[in-house]
């Protein structure tokens, strides 16, 4: 076998909308909806300083409803440009830019081959320097944006193929609950088809499955909101002469979406609180100077500064502070280590001994044992709350965005009921209002402990419900 090398992305979403921003400053708002131009050029910057072979994209180039004229014709222009450079691409339609969505009757340039959809298409792959071939490629798009069968069951082998062979798929497998089970399928579905690589998209955290074969998601090249953490890219993929593959990751991403946690706990006021927050900005600041980042502070832990977030406003007020400040910076044009805090999920609470609470004989010592059990496993969370918001589910609106809801955000939610029982029930909203020691604080608090999970920020990030702009 020829060795080569070629480079898999997948969900470029271009000219996407970014989930929960709202009234943002203009230079900001601009910054942003450049970035997936930005990782798409930089997409082929790469492509050509690795000297790939060809590039595979996995579907999603758009969305259908921001499928814009700009997008199209940006993409258009970086299909151009891998041609010129001898890089033939090859690719295929997702859920979210399925062929019956709307664009324009654009014609592809030589050397890039969209499959179709129906059954998986064919094409030989060939190394740029003198056209050997190199691999067998397989792809099906999707034809309309609901594709619920198994769509990698139609895939199999070309009957007397010796060459390397790759499947461009557009789905879920393993039923990641994060996104839409659409095209589902299994890895067992994936290994017993006889393919080399499974070029994967759809999901958009980075990941492989699988090793021999390869089963790989590159996750998309840029995130657009707080739930897309982390550096994002696409892998560059060397093929030796038996056939094995050894795959590196490149960041593409221009903008950096990161969630960070602050504890509370040993803060004694709001300036040793505000001091914090202002270290980690810097912090991060110092850790990606080449590139804006995009912060949510998780706001954890137990102590007396939990009344100046929950009562005093003082969240809301720094908030406003540091976004002025990066504002500034933005309308300067100072984009390299710029960072935007997005928000902070307040998620503290007064000093309590929970611990004693739970050891209890009491009502408050059987929820906190009943909230523990549940939260250990996914089913026991499940059961706990099919039983609690079981009267909600009668209403067709209110189950149909229950059932969306992921399970971070439900254990989000039975730990906030929890914080809620520990404020009501251990009597220190009485504490807190007078001043006086509770037995189970240990030492004063003072003040009302408000609500004990909130996001201060633009807006909370709920998926397709959230804002955008």
């Amino acid at each position: 076998m020829i060795p080569f090398r070629f480079l898999h992305a997948a969900d470029l979403h271009l000219d996407s909308r970014f989930v929960g921003l709202a009234q943002l400053p203009q230079a900001i708002r601009s910054y942003l909806r450049e970035s997936t131009f930005a990782a798409l050029g930089r997409l082929v910057g790469v492509a050509v300083e690795e000297k790939v072979d060809f590039v595979v994209i996995s579907g999603d180039v758009y969305d259908v409803t921001d499928a814009s004229l700009q997008g199209q014709l940006r993409f258009q222009e970086a299909l151009r440009e891998l041609a010129g450079r001898g890089i033939q691409v090859y690719l295929i339609h997702g859920n979210h830019d399925p062929l019956d969505g709307p664009r324009l009757n654009m014609e592809l340039p030589a050397g890039v081959t969209l499959f179709g959809a129906g059954e998986p298409g064919q094409a030989v792959a060939c190394r740029r320097k003198d056209g050997a071939e190199l691999a067998v490629i397989s792809g099906i798009s999707y034809p309309t944006a609901k594709v619920t069968e198994n769509t990698a069951l139609r895939f199999s082998r070309k009957p007397g193929s010796s060459l390397f062979h790759i499947a461009l798929l557009h789905g879920n497998v393993d039923g990641d609950l994060q996104h839409e089970t659409y095209s589902p399928c299994t890895r067992k579905d994936l290994i017993g088809r006889g393919f080399d690589y499974w070029a994967l998209g759809h999901i958009h955290k980075r990941s492989i499955l699988h090793e021999r074969p390869a089963i790989v998601y590159p996750g998309n090249i840029q995130g657009r909101s707080v739930k897309e953490t982390g550096p994002k890219g696409c892998y560059i993929v060397d093929v030796n002469e038996e056939g094995h593959t050894a795959l590196r990751f490149r960041e593409l991403d221009t903008v950096r979406w990161q969630v960070k946690e602050i504890p509370i706990d040993g803060l004694a006021d709001e300036a040793e609180w505000t001091n914090a927050v202002e270290r980690a900005i810097e912090e991060i600041r110092d850790e990606l100077p080449h590139m804006m980042s995009v912060v949510r502070f998780r706001l954890t832990g137990r102590g007396n500064v939990h009344r100046l977030l929950s009562e005093k406003g003082a969240a809301a007020d720094l908030l406003a502070e540091l976004q002025r400040r990066e504002a500034v910076r933005a309308g300067q044009q100072m984009y390299a280590g710029l960072v935007w805090t997005e928000g902070f999920s307040v998620e503290t609470g007064l000093p309590v001994d929970r611990e004693r609470l739970v050891q209890e004989d009491s009502f408050l010592g059987e929820l906190l044992r009943l909230s523990g059990r549940s939260g250990q496993t996914p089913d026991g969370l499940e059961d706990l709350l099919s039983a609690a918001l079981k009267p909600l589910m009668e209403n067709r609106e209110l189950r149909r965005l229950l059932t969306a809801i992921d399970g971070d955000d439900k254990r989000d939610w039975l730990r906030s009921a929890e914080e809620l029982g520990i404020t009501l029930l251990s009597g220190a909203e009485e504490a807190a209002r007078t001043g006086s020691r509770h037995p189970v604080y240990g030492e004063e608090a003072t003040g009302d402990p408000g609500t004990p999970d909130t996001l201060i920020g633009n807006s909370a990030d709920t998926g397709s419900c959230a804002e955008e702009w």
